[in-house]
């Protein structure tokens, strides 16, 4: 049984003695899970959470030995110890919840256990004299754990010992000794004089639930307003029912603040504006000032916090863009040209990714002698925002600023408001990607909307969702983004976006759309070849049609409210791949045997044509009796099928049926009726 001692005073564990100079401390504590890069950064978890901790713990010889997991909240002293249970192969694990936002610390120390390898003994020796001598051993130990008790104990233990010193024979030393209960009352006050500990205190970020599972809708809020008109605050809040309704639970907002004038792009990217055109929102600052001014045609800070309260009264939360940059008439320029880098000919170093060219944007030098004052800066602005009520940030190329202004960033706005979500733009190397996320970031953009295949599906999936980065990598999977329109959203028509909302919206607990392009299907390319969108948002603004009767927000709407009736769905590591035998589908299972849920997914990933494929469900590791129909009521469609086997047959047209989303209920009685025990 797993014990849990609250008011242990112990408070250094992880502490001094080594087990190399005293060879007292004979317990080893191995291969403790979950740790990041031998405990340089934090593992992941949600409030409310179980963090389970498993080790390989083991002593020399045949003594027992016993383990506990200690934890505390990070900033205060004491532990409180969890006693951990034997596995197998000394293989040992303990558990404790997370109930508060924050830092968590964790370690595990362990102890040759004298009186438990003396009852081990006992119970196998057989000479009466042997039996004998051992309970007056017995005993001793005893007297020696009384020393260490509370009183009340301290009296029964001395009481049992004196028991065990006059036993008359070696069958009823059996008896008394087999039978009492001093093992459970001696457990309480071990000899821990040389116990051995872990020698790293590990950490756990605890994050809101929301950052574990949440469903992200993007607008542009200057494309809300009327025809022919720039959106403004008012218009964004008239939205939000829309969104609301849909089921998404945060609305992430593109740059707000004002926009550069000098080399302002326009339409499609072009260098030659019109006093008309808008410029692109990531080309930040103008004369109305920078990243903590909103753009004057939005409306002001008070209209802006309207909206954050507006937006909370019906569960969504609002997020900002974060993009460390600067339009060249951003003030910054002017007030600090030592946070910028010049070029031979005296002009500031505007940003590049050859071929391409941001003329409109100034990147920012880390490494000048200024960059001390810049990152506080920085940091200031996060904390004002955050000050205004926003506790989500999506930042845009993380990728392209130093590793230690994003630990040291998200460190301090976390320890002010540890209820922040940060997500990661970074589409980047991998290795980039998931040093950003150890450093911190809550969640992280993916390599979902390049992956199409089966085959790159179920490895990358695995990657992200049945692998130890899952510690402390969230993957945020998007279809399309105002930068990105895939090919194969281009020309797969509507079932290549119902299908990529299925796979998004199935396969992880965090997603986002770039709306409303996404269910208004907008997919012409500004070229072919290209993934950038014909007139897009980023310089300038759009109309749209949302009652458009084609529109995929109800099909959107259901996804998401299949997403909240079924916590499989908001989980990652529930993922267990099917095997069906077609290349040109997928299909897998999200299980979460404490609710008894099991979500099965069927998709067809050609838009063009019908398949059809056979596939196999483990039963017995699912917990159905092959003898015995089970039911498949399809979320998404209203049918039911009733099932029986481990192989049956599954037809998608992309025309029609593009997905099943399966509800798997057990043990349905009869053909006839469709009654079933869950």
């Amino acid at each position: 049984m797993q014990s849990t001692n609250k008011k242990t005073a112990r408070k250094n564990a992880g502490g001094t003695r080594d087990e190399r100079a005293d060879g007292r401390l004979r317990a080893v504590i191995e291969n403790v899970q979950p740790q990041v890069d031998a405990g340089r950064f934090a593992i992941k978890r949600a409030l409310g959470d179980r963090v389970a901790v498993e080790a390989d713990v083991f002593t020399d010889g045949h003594d027992s030995v016993r383990a506990k997991l200690l934890f505390r909240k990070q900033g205060t002293a004491d532990w409180t110890e969890v006693e951990m249970d034997y596995l197998v192969n000394d293989r040992w694990r303990a558990a404790f919840e997370v109930t508060q936002l924050g830092g968590y610390e964790y370690t595990i120390v362990a102890w040759t256990d004298h009186f438990l390898t003396w009852l081990k003994e006992f119970e196998r020796r057989t000479d009466p004299a042997d039996v004998m001598l051992a309970a007056r051993i017995g005993a001793a130990l005893l007297e020696a754990a009384a020393d260490r008790a509370q009183a009340s104990d301290a009296k029964r233990l001395r009481a049992i010992a004196k028991e065990w010193n006059g036993l008359p024979d070696a069958d009823t030393a059996r008896a008394a000794i087999m039978q009492g209960d001093a093992a459970t009352l001696i457990a309480g006050y071990p000899d821990r004089r040389f116990e051995s500990r872990f020698d790293r205190v590990l950490r756990v970020i605890v994050d809101p639930k929301l950052a574990s599972c949440g469903a992200w809708y993007e607008f542009f809020p200057r494309s809300a307003g009327a025809a022919h008109s720039h959106g403004t605050f008012r218009d964004c809040e008239a939205r939000l029912p829309y969104i609301e309704q849909m089921g998404f639970d945060i609305v992430y907002l593109p740059p707000i603040h004002p926009i550069g004038r000098t080399r302002r792009k326009g339409p499609n990217n072009t260098l030659t504006p019109t006093e008309a055109d808008h410029g692109s929102p990531w080309a930040i600052g103008a004369r109305e000032g920078g990243h903590r001014e909103l753009h004057p045609q939005l409306g002001t800070i008070e209209e802006f916090r309207r909206l954050v309260t507006s937006a909370r009264a019906r569960n969504l939360e609002i997020a900002m863009d974060i993009a460390f940059q600067c339009a060249p008439d951003h003030p910054w320029v002017t007030e600090h040209p030592e946070w910028f880098r010049f070029r031979p000919d005296g002009t500031v170093q505007y940003a590049e990714n050859p071929p391409k060219k941001y003329q409109d944007i100034y990147p920012f030098d880390f490494e000048s002698e200024a960059a001390e004052s810049l990152t506080v800066a920085l940091i200031d602005v996060v904390m004002y925002w955050a000050e205004q009520g926003v506790t989500v940030f999506r930042v845009d190329n993380p990728h392209t600023k130093p590793f230690a202004l994003w630990e040291r960033l998200i460190a301090e706005v976390k320890q002010r408001f540890p209820e922040t979500i940060f997500l990661a733009e970074a589409f980047t190397r991998p290795k980039v990607m998931h040093r950003l996320a150890k450093l911190g970031f809550t969640q992280s953009y993916t390599y979902f909307t390049w992956r199409n295949t089966q085959h790159e599906l179920r490895e990358y999936f695995t990657e992200l969702c049945l692998t130890p980065a899952r510690e402390y990598f969230r993957p945020n999977v998007w279809p399309n983004t105002p930068d990105i329109l895939p090919e194969y959203l281009q020309v797969g028509g509507r079932a290549a976006f119902m299908t990529r909302i299925v796979l998004a919206t199935t396969l992880s607990a965090n997603y986002g759309i770039y709306g409303p392009a996404f269910e208004l299907m907008d997919h012409l390319p500004r070229e072919a070849g290209s993934e950038e969108y014909l007139d897009s948002e980023k310089y300038q603004v759009r109309e749209w049609q949302l009652d458009r009767p084609d529109s995929l927000a109800p099909f959107i709407t259901r996804l998401n409210q299949i997403r909240r009736e079924h916590r499989a769905l908001r989980r990652n590591a529930s993922l267990q791949w099917l095997d069906i035998d077609n290349p040109q589908m997928l299909a897998y299972a999200k299980v979460l045997p404490v609710d008894d849920d099991i979500i099965v997914v069927v998709t067809n990933l050609d838009p063009y044509h019908v398949h059809s494929g056979w596939l196999a469900l483990p039963l017995e590791q699912l917990g159905i009796d092959p003898q015995r129909p089970y039911r498949m009521d399809d979320l998404l469609g209203g049918d039911s099928y009733l099932w029986q086997g481990e192989r049956n047959f599954v037809r998608l047209d992309p025309n029609g049926i593009v997905a099943h989303v399966f509800r798997l209920r057990r043990h349905v009685r009869s053909e006839q009726q469709f009654d079933y025990f869950m």
